[in-house]
């Protein structure tokens, strides 16, 4: 079996469709997506309604914006804008804009699914295994990374949230793979992030992928959006940041 894992799309309707697309060229069975579909993208509504059209055979979980979005009240948008100020306005703009069907969606969404697949046991996660928010980054001190998966029965464990692929084989025999971002990767390239696991008979495989979009129009689209801080957002999808640990 051949599955592509996506994450953090995070509102990118032109990455999500090119990553569609190249899903489709590898003839993969079926699609994992980790969370963080719609918020401080250029088109939350339009990622969300191409998701629950076309999503209905995907297995999706819960990213961390989503709940921020799904359970958004006055004090999450105060506590976010002392953090981060231009995501906390990017909340308050997708809350507006974003009808309660699709929050609806966003909030039945589980944290977490764990499933058996050709005899490999998989975990999928957004940040890590004890915590929806947690970062699994390169080159983490593989205590770290051991101290967030323990208790876990999994053979594979896959997550996102950081927007920066990796991978880690634990001493005690686990995989853990971080797919990266669809929408906003910070691997300092504009290039659609995601993954494709081959299952074979209690054997599997990873390749990371680097996709090719139309980054310039989603940027176009991303700047006008009117919130204060949209410029900042676009400017990111233009020049990706690299994200360190």
């Amino acid at each position: 079996m051949k599955v592509a894992v996506i994450s953090d799309i995070h509102g990118n309707f032109q990455a999500l469709e090119s990553v569609i697309l190249d899903i489709g060229k590898e003839k993969c069975d079926k699609i994992w997506c980790l969370g963080d579909l719609a918020m401080a993208g250029p088109q939350p509504r339009m990622v969300l309604s191409y998701i629950m059209e076309h999503g209905y055979d995907w297995t999706i979980i819960q990213g961390n914006t989503d709940k921020l979005i799904s359970d958004f009240t006055p004090k999450i948008f105060e506590a976010l804008k002392e953090k981060m100020p231009v995501m906390a306005n990017a909340l308050m703009d997708d809350v507006l804009i974003i009808e309660q069907e699709r929050k609806d969606f966003l909030k039945n969404l589980p944290p977490r699914k764990e499933m058996m697949v050709e005899g490999v046991s998989v975990l999928l996660v957004h940040g890590s295994p004890r915590k929806m928010n947690e970062d699994i980054l390169p080159n983490m001190k593989l205590s770290q990374v051991e101290e967030m998966i323990e208790g876990e029965l999994a053979d594979l464990i896959l997550c996102g949230h950081t927007h920066i692929p990796c991978g880690y084989q634990t001493l005690t025999k686990k995989t853990v793979v971080n797919v990266g971002s669809v929408g906003r990767p910070m691997t300092g390239i504009p290039k659609a992030n995601y993954a494709i696991i081959e299952f074979d008979r209690g054997t599997f495989t990873v390749k990371h992928k680097e996709i090719e979009y139309d980054y310039a129009t989603a940027a176009e689209i991303m700047r006008v959006r009117g919130f204060e801080g949209c410029d900042q957002i676009s400017d990111q999808l233009l020049m990706p940041v690299i994200r360190h640990l």
